[in-house]
């Protein structure tokens, strides 16, 4: 065998040898080193025990997770309020204006270890009359809205910030006031916007349209529910021909009226007058304003 020979075969077993030596003894040396997971320390992010936003009463069930919230120490509601709050604020403002002798007591809570700074005897009444403000600008009736406060040992809390210390209760509604009320309403409705009849020139007819047929209706409904109620008439005139004239043309007008009313269910006493040319109501100096003038108002006393 040629020197050569001998010195490629040296080369090849030392290559040989070199990588059983590595791979017997030093094959784990590479190997990630690993952690007994009993040892390995868990970092867990502790969550706050959050406080409903409830509104629960006869008519009316809603719940969302998010809440209003207040600083501690503090008496001004957090903004921006969630939206799922809102929703159920505007879902409280409809049922309001759908009950309006429903009433609601927002309760305010604060911390025994918290400090008033406020007006308000404690913290939990301001915080109450804040939440009452912010619904009053959401278009509540502030009348509907009672509150008080109470102060409690603890709330839950995340940091600074107390998660939703307020409830609300509904209180019963007085359904024999809103019986009485109702009546009221349809009066005041009479009068507000009340049955008007315009007739032509020195005429004391009148054809009624289907608005003033249920104006009609609704004095007949009034006066069927109140008998000692009085329906007055009162004529009008433009100022077409002498004083005298117009005031006998008003009450002819103001009689024509009665006798209407009568014949479609209005049993009530009826008084009648006539103005005249006293008061009117548009510019008789044009066919439009004297048109308008020409008339007589229906109204309960």
């Amino acid at each position: 065998m040629s020197k050569k020979a001998l010195y490629l075969l040296g080369i090849a077993i030392t290559i040989i040898l070199g990588t059983f030596l590595y791979l017997k003894f030093c094959c784990n040396c590479t190997k990630p080193e690993t952690i007994d997971p009993i040892e390995k320390p868990i970092v867990t992010t502790p969550e706050a025990s959050l406080v409903p936003f409830v509104l629960n009463g006869s008519g009316i069930d809603y719940h969302t997770t998010d809440n209003i919230k207040f600083l501690k120490n503090n008496a001004s509601v957090l903004v921006p309020i969630g939206d799922s709050v809102n929703i159920g604020i505007e879902k409280l403002k409809a049922f309001l204006t759908s009950n309006p002798k429903q009433k609601i007591t927002i309760t305010g809570y604060a911390t025994s270890d918290e400090t008033n700074t406020t007006k308000f005897e404690n913290l939990g009444v301001a915080r109450a009359n804040d939440v009452k403000n912010y619904f009053v600008t959401k278009g509540l009736t502030g009348s509907q809205l009672d509150t008080k406060g109470e102060i409690v040992d603890k709330w839950q809390t995340n940091s600074d910030t107390l998660f939703g210390p307020v409830s609300y209760k509904f209180e019963v509604a007085d359904t024999t006031t809103v019986a009485t009320d109702e009546w009221s309403l349809l009066k005041e409705k009479i009068n507000t916007d009340p049955l008007t009849l315009y007739f032509s020139t020195s005429k004391s007819r009148n054809i009624l349209g289907a608005d003033e047929k249920q104006k009609v209706a609704d004095i007949a409904k009034y006066t069927a529910h109140d008998k000692a109620a009085v329906v007055l008439i009162v004529g009008h005139s433009d100022n077409v021909g002498n004083r005298d004239s117009n005031v006998a043309l008003g009450q002819k007008r103001a009689e024509f009226t009665k006798n209407y009313l009568s014949k479609n269910g209005i049993g009530a006493q009826i008084e009648t007058e006539s103005k005249g040319p006293d008061e009117p109501i548009g510019d008789n100096g044009t066919r439009e304003g004297k048109a308008s003038n020409r008339r007589t108002v229906i109204t309960i006393k």
